[in-house]
C-alpha cells in the first residue's frame, strides 16, 4: 500500500512541476496530460542531478523549497531540449 501511496504522490508531483514549467516555457506547448506528468518527473531527476553534482550532497526532499525550484529548472531544461528538438527544419 505503501509503494501505491507514493506513486500517486510522484504523479501529483510531476503533474505540478509539469503545469508549472509549461506556464513558465514560453510559446505554446502541446502536450497531453501524461506528457506534462512524464516532464514534471524527469524534471525533477535532472534538477536533483544539478543539486547533487553542485553542492555535493542530496537534498533533504523534494517537497522542501529547494527540492521544487530545482525540479521546475529541470523541467525548463528538458522542455527545451524537447522544443529544440521539435522544431521544424528548413530546406535551403
Amino acid at each position: 500500500m505503501e509503494t501505491m501511496g507514493a506513486f500517486f504522490i510522484w504523479v501529483l508531483f510531476g503533474l505540478f512541476v509539469g503545469l508549472i514549467a509549461r506556464a513558465l516555457y514560453p510559446g505554446r506547448q502541446p502536450m497531453w496530460l501524461g506528457t506534462t506528468i512524464a516532464l514534471g518527473i524527469a524534471g525533477s531527476l535532472i534538477g536533483g542531478l544539478i543539486a547533487r553534482a553542485v553542492m555535493g550532497t542530496p537534498e533533504r526532499g523534494a517537497f522542501d523549497g529547494a527540492g521544487w525550484i530545482m525540479s521546475i529548472v529541470g523541467a525548463l531544461i528538458v522542455l527545451g531540449v524537447a522544443a529544440a528538438f521539435n522544431q521544424p527544419r528548413r530546406l535551403r
